[in-house]
């Protein structure tokens, strides 16, 4: 349960009555919030409904402050409301909604937090790496932000599809076969000297060449290139896919979707063209000449009549260039396409997370989601700034497998999954990132996958030392509010209120794509836990496991349960295990 959404609930109630006893038409309730306070100590609960609410209802905002108060004053689980400032009112509840609140937590289990099914469908497409090589660090980010982005997205409540986006068409690929030819003809025995300017250098293309000799001999050298062009073409590409695939496994990564961007050229007229028609009839398409933009002119523009999208109707800063004058698509075009594919396949909202370079990518493909689905789909994008490597403070550049970057093997063979994909996470997207292998590894409060790992660990230890002492965690259906009473320390408290965000922050960061806001949770809940059990050691009377108190106790280990089951389905959605035992 959200209590957050649930209080809303309620003062949208009291206010519906508020507007019915004066007489007043409809109010727009949408501006009404409950959210935590940002200082503890004014209290559980804050509602700005008296400052959003007073204009239309003709009142002050303290006066209507006021009214709203006496209405939540009488709610059963309240126990006292006040007035702050112009006009926000705080609310403390009672700690009989507390104790209420963790046994249905516990009940709840792994769906605790889980939205309700909103039958929307989502595509979150994200990596989208060109297949021309392993990945490197700079796509780890942008995969680990678009995992998470779709896991938070599902738990919230989506039918989400994950998808990658090959780009298998255009001169990369060319230039990646004929990279992989010459590292053919090297394992062939020929001499190929140095690795000429503007083909792929790295050593990762030497098992591609050895691959394509094993399987055609010295077939291929007989060919035109027209012949042998297409084969090895092929060959690459699916071997580079392979490689990919590998270093996304390692990552914990799995698309239900691989979209080959060749099939939107394939046929006739072909799914390119077909789109362009659409937005033809739908009278964004013109032929026309562009000025040229300020600053370095794109590859796609030309001083003469070309056929363009009218994107400046829809939102963007320019018109766009579909077909160039000697009748070719530009890149661009291929993205129409493919948004329209995805517009027919059923999708509500489209979510691309692309490299901050891609910035200027944003408005021409919100100005397309608008042109094709007329408003009826969402488009995000979410902008991922680079990520810069260190070692003991020292920037980590090279790579002896890919001869000009570091990859994301590397990186995940080094340090592990778990802190790759937490610290990718704990800063948010559009910030760039420091990621040092030595201080995601140390075992220390300054790590925060290890302090979040550590706090579900110390929770199961707790669990296990009462089991040592003949204690056993109650069953949470047969909690009782008398049960759980004793839990009357502030620092317990303060716990279960923390627990109770937990639904909240799913919901709003899955809403504003904001997966850094879930890490950032677990290590504050982690360091609520480790304050709590600390303070047992100075304090014996605060300890999880008192063994002259079995009731007590067990009410503290459904506490720990509840943070240790939070914690997990915390770190299974960033992609990071929740290991009981850490040594």
């Amino acid at each position: 349960m959200n209590i957050f959404k649930d209080f809303e609930t309620r003062i949208r109630n009291v206010v519906e009555a508020i507007v019915r006893g004066r007489n007043e038409g409809p109010v727009d309730l949408e501006k009404v919030t409950v959210e935590p306070p940002r200082d503890p100590a004014h209290g559980d609960l804050a509602t700005n409904a008296a400052m959003v609410l007073a204009k239309p209802l003709k009142l002050r905002p303290r006066e209507l402050a006021v009214i709203i108060s006496g209405h939540l004053s009488a709610d059963s689980d309240v126990e006292s409301v006040e007035i702050a400032g112009p006009g926000f009112i705080n609310m403390r509840l009672k700690q009989t909604f507390w104790t209420a609140h963790l046994k249905s937590l516990l009940v709840a289990g792994a769906d605790y937090g889980r939205g309700q099914a909103t039958g929307r469908k989502i595509n979150v497409e994200y990596v989208s790496a060109n297949p021309t090589g392993p990945m490197h660090v700079g796509h780890c980010r942008g995969a680990v932000v678009g995992d998470a982005i779709a896991n938070l997205m599902a738990f919230a409540g989506n039918e989400v599809t994950k998808e990658y986006y090959v780009n298998d068409a255009g001169a990369q690929i060319n230039v990646l076969a004929h990279s992989a030819f010459l590292r053919y003809r090297e394992a062939l025995g020929r001499s190929i000297g140095e690795i000429p300017a503007g083909l792929y250098p790295g050593d990762y293309l030497k098992s591609v060449g050895a691959a394509l000799a094993i399987k055609y001999g010295d077939r291929l050298e007989g060919m035109d290139e027209a012949e042998w062009l297409p084969i090895v073409k092929d060959f690459a590409i699916d071997a580079m896919m392979m490689m990919i695939r590998d270093d996304l496994k390692a990552l914990g990564i799995r698309h239900d979707v691989f979209f080959s961007e060749r099939t939107l050229h394939a046929g006739e007229p072909g799914r390119i063209a077909e789109a362009v028609e659409d937005l033809r009839e739908k009278g964004f398409i013109y032929t026309g000449t562009l000025p040229p933009p300020k600053g370095q002119l794109p590859e796609d523009w030309e001083d003469r009549e070309q056929t363009l999208f009218r994107s400046t109707e829809v939102g963007d800063d320019m018109d766009r260039p579909l077909i160039k004058s000697d009748g070719s698509y530009t890149y661009f075009a291929a993205d129409v396409a493919y948004f329209k594919d995805k517009f027919d396949r059923g999708f509500d909202e489209m979510v691309y997370v692309l490299g901050a370079d891609h910035g200027g990518y944003v408005k021409r493909l919100e100005a397309v989601a608008r042109a094709v689905s007329g408003g009826k789909a969402e488009l995000d994008v979410v902008l991922c700034q680079l990520v810069k490597l260190f070692r003991n403070g020292e920037p980590v550049r090279m790579s002896k497998r890919s001869g000009d970057f570091v990859t994301l093997a590397e990186v995940v063979e080094e340090v592990g999954r778990d802190p790759v994909r937490f610290m990718m996470l704990f800063r948010k997207s559009d910030a760039p990132l420091d990621f040092d292998f030595q201080k995601v590894t140390e075992q220390s409060k300054d790590n925060p996958v290890f302090y979040v790992q550590y706090a579900h660990a110390r929770a199961h230890s707790v669990v296990r030392q009462a089991a040592a002492e003949g204690i056993s965690p109650p069953e949470a259906a047969a909690l009782t509010e008398e049960a759980l009473a004793g839990l009357t320390d502030e620092g317990e408290v303060g716990l279960i209120q923390k627990l109770a965000e937990f639904p909240r922050v799913i919901q709003s960061a899955a809403q504003a794509k904001e997966p850094h806001r879930l890490p950032f949770y677990l290590y504050d809940l982690a360091s609520m836990f480790h304050a709590q059990y600390n303070r047992g050691k100075d304090l014996p009377d605060l300890r999880f496991v008192k063994v002259d108190d079995p009731k007590l106790t067990e009410a503290r280990l459904a506490l720990v349960l509840s943070v240790a089951s939070v914690l997990a389905s915390g770190l299974r959605l960033v992609g990071a295990e929740a290991p009981e035992e850490m040594r």
